[in-house]
């Protein structure tokens, strides 16, 4: 009879790794490897980064999985290379090109047409994404070669400097909200310019709070020992620094953790907050409504709610 594979157990690791994503790699493979590295049961990241991109992937294990969409929500800053001249399939420099144009623009120009960009602006999103479309990803039927209409949106771009021009790139340092695309952000530099242009390179900066700067790459992480690479995990609530802080006696914390909502007299203002037991052993997030009434709305497994 044939022995069966022994199955791998893997460990409750909670908290938030700072990864330094290298090129070359999807944000799921770069999961996948940080997991193997914590030995951990359950792993996420906290918004895609492509392939060819590289910088600042905060990944949540175990119980940071259920904040993740703070850091989804968040706004981000990147360094983008964008060259000018040249169009893609994809936008960037990893897919077929469409067409070729002589650049000839001076800086001023290129100024000029920076200032259009920032502030609220439209963009449409680009085939080749992640967005659904009848179950299916984007980029699914881009392959198949099959354009799917889709719905322009609002996206804000807080700040667009140039920091180099010469030739025919630009490098430039954007800071923007939620479900803004680089790569059409330069796609459409390039036809504000009248030359066309393609993204060359992007490296995200920061998350949210989070800075590339206190990231740890996977080379880094594979060469610690077990118990230096666990001293890295940030707490599960290092994702939600924006929520203001309610403290519960004991008897309010082992109710909200059994999913009981509970009068807190003096609270925060009406809204999300961040739950602690006595101890400051996070709970979770609640919901205070205007007249103190807190309720759980998503909470972290406690060793206490039994007690």
């Amino acid at each position: 009879m044939t022995a069966q594979r022994a199955r791998t157990v893997r460990d409750a690791v909670d908290g938030v790794v700072l990864l330094d994503k290298p090129q070359g790699i999807s944000s799921q493979t770069a999961v996948t490897r940080v997991k193997t590295l914590f030995n951990a049961r359950k792993g996420g990241h906290t918004g895609t980064l492509d392939p060819m991109a590289t910088g600042l992937l905060p990944i949540a294990l175990g119980e940071a999985t259920k904040f993740s969409n703070a850091l989804l929500d968040a706004g981000k800053t990147y360094q983008a290379t964008v060259r000018l001249g040249l169009t893609t399939t994809t936008g960037d420099l990893e897919g077929e090109v469409t067409a070729t144009s002589a650049v000839a623009v001076d800086l001023s120009r290129v100024e000029a047409v920076l200032e259009q960009f920032r502030g609220e602006i439209v963009q449409t999103p680009p085939m080749y994404s992640a967005l659904k479309h009848a179950g299916r990803p984007l980029y699914e039927y881009a392959r198949a070669g099959t354009d799917v209409e889709r719905t322009p949106r609002n996206v804000t771009i807080a700040r667009l400097e140039l920091e180099h021009y010469a030739g025919s790139e630009l490098r430039i340092n954007v800071a923007c909200s939620k479900g803004t695309y680089i790569r059409v952000l330069a796609e459409d530099i390039g036809k504000a310019l009248g030359c066309g242009a393609c993204l060359a390179a992007l490296r995200r900066t920061s998350v949210g709070r989070f800075d590339v700067a206190d990231a740890v790459t996977l080379e880094g992480l594979s060469d610690l020992p077990e118990t230096d690479r666990r001293a890295l995990l940030l707490p599960v609530d290092a994702m939600l620094p924006e929520l203001p802080v309610l403290e519960l006696d004991a008897t309010g914390a082992r109710r909200i953790a059994n999913g009981l909502a509970i009068e807190c007299g003096a609270v925060p203002p009406a809204g999300l907050v961040r739950i602690y037991a006595p101890g400051k052993a996070f709970l979770g997030v609640g919901e205070v409504a205007p007249r103190g009434r807190l309720q759980p709305r998503r909470l972290v497994a406690w060793k206490g709610a039994e007690s």
